[in-house]
């Protein structure tokens, strides 16, 4: 040993280590990009769509109008829902940690110390062992080692490392002792780089709550004219005092605001949440069911993915009928004594019984380098395990090795010099064939029907991998993957464009860096696809974090699992069409009632419009409203929104929603004002005409529902008559507190003749429109 290394062994000293601390080179290093909860509140409360509500019940409440305020309560649930899931992401991002909390060796003073990792300052000389994990960058200054990287990179091969190689921080060794000096500390660290650039706060993505926004948006902006100009005519025109202009403004600007919708959207998310939990799915985001129910590009990695990330051994092809009895005892005493302990050692001691039969005279480690590693017995002589190619010319090697490699197995041999002896460390004496062993990482049990699924599903499928292309394309291939065949080595691209280019050309990637897989996934996007992607590792905590839906290995990293939007507690991707058809279920079912509730946006914006330019009051107060939202869009939507839906979702949710919902909402126009020109003409009171107004409203809001249940089964049938009764008996028992009557013998036989030509006239241009829709397809 050097003096060089010598001193550095001795490591620093205690006056040494408090000045690096002092001048801020310590390895506690925490950053937190995250919002506050005060902000997360204050964001979630202060918006234009709460404020309009907010004004409006303060408003009500000023003048008296107390029974007018029971909307407020939808207001904030949706509010509470809004604070806690954005809470519960901030939680999750701030919980982002890759290097493991847990104490190192470190030397200082000349004596070895435990501290956490926390504690390590720049030049710490620290002591890692085979099995720790690198808690921070540093250089290899005396002994070796092989390293896995595979949760940084992706590379399933082990690195040795020796004197002056990097230690990534992430990273495991997996053999050999090494004493190494700590170069990097806190944010310079590798895997801090990684993760730092994840540590950003994801927005919800959802295409139901953006429309939602959108019409909020759209309705804020004529609500408050509007809501002035009701007002003035109301106290100063019509002389209705300051209640009942402020009531009769208020059920109008009411109107126009889609508070159920959202509401609705979040318990059906979260009767989904709670489905897939059963399923041992953990959905961190609610909102990313909606997602992947309309993904139409989904990027898997090989391992831990499609397999199941566990090598095992498949097949022992035993070579020398000679060491036949005695091949168990062999194995067992190398297992042993080695003190090798890659993902390929541990299979084959989870396979073979550790004996202790033999033992050890020389121990030679598995290196990548040799890619062999060989022990010395007393009794037995020389016994080497490694590649074939390393051990044996190739006129030796059997014709199971050749098919093996082809299958896209790892293939190892043992070998045996009864009388041979390791002279040293490089050369090997002339070996007997002793045992041929295939090693594979397994493909998940129901791979090949879930990818051919998803393709039927009209899902791209894309597999990134840090490992070898030419393993990961047949690995795909033995999954059943379409496309297996064209794969690249991202490794020989020197630019993104090349990068991006790729995306467009090729179905399986290997050799990809972080920051690659980052890349395709963003040029998927810019190409409007909605992608998915999973992971288990380090090396793709960049790409999870920028596709549309994350989806983590319970078994994989720590960091991968608290930034992802669904977790796969079992770690079986297999079980994605669950998560599919969950997300198809809300969407298909939100969208179907979604024109329930848009018919009175519209009918109540175009009502204000209508009250504003002939300074007629609004022929509806708040609480009669409320009544609407509970009885026909609450109570059939919640029930409907638990139905099974797996169609594949077609179409756009807004424009669909509203276009559904503008036939009724105009039918609703028309019968308000035919019924105030009747009322007018024929002298009817102010309770005769409100009433038959309000009568006339539940009918044909009823009859979205009843088309909303179309195709009728046991359950629409009953939501149907329940709803349709329910409501009618509820206006007719709490008249006084709706402000309104009961139909009369002079009222009754408008509203049955008003009713039937609606029915007839919905019927028709429901009739229309299918045809129209039969026509589109068949000329597709």
């Amino acid at each position: 040993m050097s003096s060089n290394k010598f001193d550095l062994k001795k490591g620093l000293t205690a006056q040494e280590v408090e000045s690096r601390k002092q001048q801020g080179l310590q390895n506690d290093y925490e950053e937190n990009v995250a919002k506050s909860t005060k902000d997360i509140i204050y964001d979630n409360v202060m918006t234009l769509f709460n404020f309009l509500n907010f004004a409006i019940a303060v408003f009500l409440f000023a003048v008296g109008a107390y029974s007018n305020l029971a909307f407020l309560a939808i207001i904030l649930i949706n509010m509470g829902m809004g604070i806690y899931q954005e809470i519960h992401a901030r939680n999750l991002v701030q919980k982002l940690s890759i290097v493991a909390k847990e104490d190192v060796i470190v030397i200082r003073d000349g004596q070895e110390q435990s501290i956490g990792t926390d504690e390590l300052v720049m030049d710490d000389i620290v002591l890692i062992s085979a099995g720790e994990q690198v808690p921070s960058d540093m250089k290899v200054v005396d002994g070796k080692a092989e390293a896995n990287e595979a949760l940084l990179t992706g590379e399933s091969d082990l690195i040795e490392k020796t004197e002056g190689d990097v230690l990534l921080s992430g990273s495991f060794l997996s053999s050999g002792q090494v004493y190494a000096q700590v170069i990097h500390v806190g944010a310079d660290n590798y895997a801090v780089k990684i993760t730092s650039e994840a540590k950003v706060h994801k927005p919800i993505r959802s295409e139901l709550i953006r429309s939602i926004r959108k019409v909020s948006k759209f309705t804020s902006y004529v609500i408050i004219p509007l809501g002035v100009i009701l007002f003035i005519e109301g106290y100063f025109i019509r002389d209705s005092g300051m209640k009942g202009s402020v009531v009769a403004s208020a059920a109008a600007l009411l109107g126009m605001l889609p508070k159920g919708l959202v509401l609705l959207i979040s318990i059906a998310l979260t009767t989904g949440v709670i489905k897939l939990a059963k399923k041992r799915i953990l959905v961190q985001d609610m909102y990313a069911m909606e997602t992947l129910a309309h993904v139409d590009t989904l990027c898997l990695d090989k391992t831990g993915t499609i397999t199941e990330g566990k090598m095992k051994v498949q097949h022992v092809h035993e070579l020398n009928p000679k060491f036949n009895e005695s091949l168990p005892l062999i194995i067992g005493s190398y297992m042993a004594e080695s003190t090798d302990n890659n993902i390929t050692m541990q299979a084959i001691r989870e396979h073979f019984e550790i004996s202790n039969r033999y033992g050890a005279v020389k121990t030679v480690p598995f290196s990548s380098e040799k890619k062999w590693g060989a022990i010395q017995f007393n009794e037995i002589g020389t016994v080497v395990l490694g590649a074939p190619e390393k051990l044996f010319s190739e006129d030796r090697l059997p014709k199971e090795v050749f098919s093996a490699q082809e299958e896209g197995y790892r293939v190892l041999m043992m070998g045996i010099a009864e009388q041979g002896i390791l002279d040293d460390e490089d050369t090997l004496p002339y070996l007997e064939p002793l045992v041929l062993l295939e090693i594979d990482d397994p493909i998940r049990q129901n791979a090949n029907e879930t990818l051919a699924y998803l393709r039927e599903e009209g899902i791209d499928i894309k597999v990134i991998s840090g490992d070898n292309p030419v393993t990961v394309s047949n690995i795909a291939r033995r999954a059943g993957l379409f496309g297996y065949e064209s794969y690249v080595d991202l490794s020989t691209k020197e630019t993104e464009e090349e990068v991006r280019q790729a995306v467009h050309e090729y179905t399986v990637f290997g050799r990809v860096s972080p920051q690659q897989k980052r890349t395709l996934v963003r040029e998927l996007k810019d190409n409007k696809r909605v992608v998915a992607m999973t992971g288990d590792g380090v090396n793709d905590v960049l790409a999870l974090r920028e596709a549309d839906c994350s989806i983590a290995m319970a078994e994989g990293d720590g960091a991968t699992r608290q930034i992802s939007n669904l977790v796969l507690l079992d770690s079986d991707f297999t079980t994605l069409p669950d998560v599919l058809f969950e997300g198809r279920r809300v969407v298909n079912n939100v969208t179907r009632v979604a024109s329930v509730f848009f018919i009175k946006t519209i009918y109540s914006l175009i009502l204000s419009v209508i009250c504003g330019l002939t300074a007629i009051a609004f022929p509806f107060i708040p609480i009669q409203i409320t009544l609407i939202d509970l009885a026909i869009e609450g109570y059939p939507a919640f029930f409907l929104s638990f139905e099974s839906d797996k169609r594949k979702v077609r179409g756009k949710f807004l424009p669909t929603a509203l276009r559904n919902a503008s036939v009724n909402a105009v039918l609703v126009v028309i019968n308000i004002v035919t019924v105030y020109l009747i009322g007018e003409s024929q002298g009817f009171s102010h309770l005769d005409t409100t009433t038959l107004m309000y009568y006339l409203l539940i009918g044909i809001s009823c009859m979205a529902v009843v088309r909303a249940c179309l195709p009728l089964n046991p359950l629409r049938i009953f939501l149907i008559v329940t709803t349709i009764g329910g409501i009618y008996v509820a206006a007719m028992l709490f008249h006084h507190i709706l402000e309104v009557g009961f139909l009369t013998s002079t009222t009754l036989p408008i509203f049955a003749v008003m009713m039937a030509i609606n029915i007839v006239v919905r019927v028709l241009i429901g009739m229309y429109k299918m045809k129209k829709a039969n026509v589109t397809v068949n000329e597709l």
